[in-house]
Protein backbone atom coordinates (compact mmCIF):
# COMPACT_ATOMS: atom_id res chain seq x y z
CA UNK A 1 0.00 0.00 0.00
CA UNK A 2 1.34 3.40 -0.94
CA UNK A 3 0.92 6.09 1.67
CA UNK A 4 0.54 9.74 0.74
CA UNK A 5 1.20 12.71 2.97
CA UNK A 6 -2.20 14.34 3.36
CA UNK A 7 -2.63 18.01 2.63
CA UNK A 8 -4.73 18.29 5.76
CA UNK A 9 -5.68 15.92 8.53
CA UNK A 10 -7.65 16.14 11.75
CA UNK A 11 -7.44 13.63 14.60
CA UNK A 12 -9.51 12.76 17.64
CA UNK A 13 -9.34 10.05 20.24
CA UNK A 14 -12.58 8.05 20.36
CA UNK A 15 -13.42 5.59 23.11
CA UNK A 16 -14.23 2.67 20.82
CA UNK A 17 -12.25 -0.18 19.28
CA UNK A 18 -10.85 0.32 15.79
CA UNK A 19 -12.93 -2.52 14.30
CA UNK A 20 -16.18 -0.88 15.46
CA UNK A 21 -15.21 2.49 13.99
CA UNK A 22 -13.97 0.93 10.75
CA UNK A 23 -17.27 -0.90 10.36
CA UNK A 24 -19.04 2.48 10.10
CA UNK A 25 -16.40 3.99 7.80
CA UNK A 26 -16.57 1.00 5.44
CA UNK A 27 -20.38 1.30 5.16
CA UNK A 28 -21.34 3.95 2.60
CA UNK A 29 -24.85 4.04 4.11
CA UNK A 30 -23.33 5.47 7.33
CA UNK A 31 -21.39 8.27 5.61
CA UNK A 32 -24.23 10.80 5.57
CA UNK A 33 -24.61 10.33 9.34
CA UNK A 34 -20.86 10.85 9.86
CA UNK A 35 -20.52 13.76 7.40
CA UNK A 36 -19.78 17.11 9.03
CA UNK A 37 -20.06 19.17 5.85
CA UNK A 38 -23.81 18.79 5.39
CA UNK A 39 -23.24 17.96 1.71
CA UNK A 40 -23.87 14.21 1.72
CA UNK A 41 -27.45 13.25 0.95
CA UNK A 42 -27.03 9.49 1.12
CA UNK A 43 -26.79 6.33 -0.89
CA UNK A 44 -28.75 3.18 -1.57
CA UNK A 45 -25.54 1.17 -1.13
CA UNK A 46 -26.01 -0.93 2.04
CA UNK A 47 -22.97 -3.19 1.67
CA UNK A 48 -19.73 -3.25 3.62
CA UNK A 49 -16.77 -2.18 1.49
CA UNK A 50 -14.22 -4.98 1.31
CA UNK A 51 -11.13 -3.75 -0.49
CA UNK A 52 -9.29 -1.69 -3.06
CA UNK A 53 -11.28 -1.44 -6.27
CA UNK A 54 -14.69 -1.22 -4.61
CA UNK A 55 -16.81 1.65 -5.93
CA UNK A 56 -19.73 3.36 -4.22
CA UNK A 57 -21.90 6.32 -5.17
CA UNK A 58 -23.03 9.17 -2.95
CA UNK A 59 -25.76 11.71 -3.66
CA UNK A 60 -24.59 15.18 -2.66
CA UNK A 61 -25.48 18.87 -2.76
CA UNK A 62 -23.63 22.16 -2.58
CA UNK A 63 -24.31 25.65 -3.90
CA UNK A 64 -21.71 25.38 -6.69
CA UNK A 65 -22.55 21.94 -8.13
CA UNK A 66 -26.19 21.80 -7.07
CA UNK A 67 -27.52 18.25 -6.81
CA UNK A 68 -24.76 15.89 -7.87
CA UNK A 69 -23.49 12.33 -7.56
CA UNK A 70 -19.93 11.29 -6.74
CA UNK A 71 -18.57 7.90 -7.72
CA UNK A 72 -16.00 6.97 -5.07
CA UNK A 73 -13.19 4.54 -5.93
CA UNK A 74 -11.58 2.80 -2.94
CA UNK A 75 -7.81 3.19 -3.40
CA UNK A 76 -6.55 2.26 0.07
CA UNK A 77 -7.92 -0.46 2.31
CA UNK A 78 -6.45 -2.08 5.35
CA UNK A 79 -9.22 -3.58 7.49
CA UNK A 80 -9.64 -1.84 10.85
CA UNK A 81 -6.74 0.53 10.06
CA UNK A 82 -7.08 2.61 6.88
CA UNK A 83 -9.58 3.35 4.12
CA UNK A 84 -9.46 6.01 1.40
CA UNK A 85 -11.30 6.75 -1.83
CA UNK A 86 -10.90 9.01 -4.84
CA UNK A 87 -14.16 10.72 -5.83
CA UNK A 88 -15.12 11.26 -9.46
CA UNK A 89 -18.04 13.49 -10.45
CA UNK A 90 -20.65 11.17 -11.98
CA UNK A 91 -23.56 13.58 -12.49
CA UNK A 92 -24.61 17.16 -11.75
CA UNK A 93 -27.69 19.20 -12.47
CA UNK A 94 -25.58 22.32 -13.23
CA UNK A 95 -24.93 22.79 -16.96
CA UNK A 96 -21.68 24.68 -16.31
CA UNK A 97 -20.13 21.53 -14.79
CA UNK A 98 -21.25 18.91 -17.31
CA UNK A 99 -17.78 18.95 -18.89
CA UNK A 100 -16.30 17.80 -15.54
CA UNK A 101 -18.46 14.66 -15.35
CA UNK A 102 -16.11 11.67 -15.36
CA UNK A 103 -13.04 13.83 -14.77
CA UNK A 104 -10.65 12.64 -12.07
CA UNK A 105 -9.34 15.45 -9.89
CA UNK A 106 -6.82 13.11 -8.20
CA UNK A 107 -7.66 13.88 -4.61
CA UNK A 108 -8.69 11.45 -1.91
CA UNK A 109 -10.62 11.33 1.31
CA UNK A 110 -9.57 8.84 3.92
CA UNK A 111 -9.48 7.66 7.47
CA UNK A 112 -6.70 6.13 9.53
CA UNK A 113 -7.33 4.29 12.80
CA UNK A 114 -4.62 3.76 15.42
CA UNK A 115 -5.49 1.72 18.52
CA UNK A 116 -4.33 3.43 21.73
CA UNK A 117 -2.50 1.45 24.38
CA UNK A 118 -4.88 2.61 27.11
CA UNK A 119 -7.95 1.73 25.04
CA UNK A 120 -9.90 3.51 22.38
CA UNK A 121 -8.65 4.63 19.00
CA UNK A 122 -6.96 7.68 17.53
CA UNK A 123 -9.04 8.46 14.43
CA UNK A 124 -7.57 10.66 11.71
CA UNK A 125 -9.54 11.94 8.75
CA UNK A 126 -7.43 13.20 5.87
CA UNK A 127 -7.93 15.09 2.63
CA UNK A 128 -5.04 14.33 0.28
CA UNK A 129 -4.36 16.84 -2.47
CA UNK A 130 -0.83 15.62 -3.25
CA UNK A 131 -1.73 14.63 -6.84
CA UNK A 132 -4.55 17.16 -7.40
CA UNK A 133 -4.45 19.97 -9.97
CA UNK A 134 -3.48 23.48 -8.86
CA UNK A 135 -7.04 24.80 -9.22
CA UNK A 136 -8.23 22.38 -6.49
CA UNK A 137 -5.40 23.37 -4.14
CA UNK A 138 -6.43 27.00 -4.60
CA UNK A 139 -10.19 26.36 -4.43
CA UNK A 140 -9.87 24.56 -1.06
CA UNK A 141 -7.06 26.74 0.36
CA UNK A 142 -4.83 23.64 0.48
CA UNK A 143 -7.70 21.76 2.12
CA UNK A 144 -8.06 24.20 5.01
CA UNK A 145 -11.63 24.98 3.92
CA UNK A 146 -12.49 21.41 4.96
CA UNK A 147 -11.05 21.56 8.51
CA UNK A 148 -14.32 22.52 10.31
CA UNK A 149 -16.26 19.83 8.44
CA UNK A 150 -13.61 17.24 9.28
CA UNK A 151 -13.73 18.16 12.96
CA UNK A 152 -17.52 17.83 12.85
CA UNK A 153 -17.24 14.46 11.09
CA UNK A 154 -15.01 13.14 13.86
CA UNK A 155 -17.50 14.37 16.46
CA UNK A 156 -20.34 12.71 14.52
CA UNK A 157 -18.42 9.42 14.32
CA UNK A 158 -17.78 9.54 18.08
CA UNK A 159 -21.47 10.23 18.72
CA UNK A 160 -22.50 7.40 16.39
CA UNK A 161 -20.48 4.79 18.29
CA UNK A 162 -21.48 6.22 21.66
CA UNK A 163 -25.17 5.86 20.70
CA UNK A 164 -24.51 2.24 19.78
CA UNK A 165 -23.16 1.50 23.28
CA UNK A 166 -25.72 0.11 25.73
CA UNK A 167 -26.29 2.17 28.89
CA UNK A 168 -24.32 1.03 31.96
CA UNK A 169 -26.07 -1.58 34.11
CA UNK A 170 -27.96 -0.07 37.04
CA UNK A 171 -28.61 3.37 35.52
Amino acid sequence: MTSHEPSISVSRDIDAPAHELFDHLARPADHSTIDGSGMLRGTNDRRLLSGIGDVFEMAMFNDVLGEYVMENHVVEFEADRRIAWEPVLKATDKPDFQSRVGERAHFRWGWELTPRSGGGTRVTEFYDLSAAPTWLHEATKEGEDWRPAMEASLANLAELVEQADPPPVGT
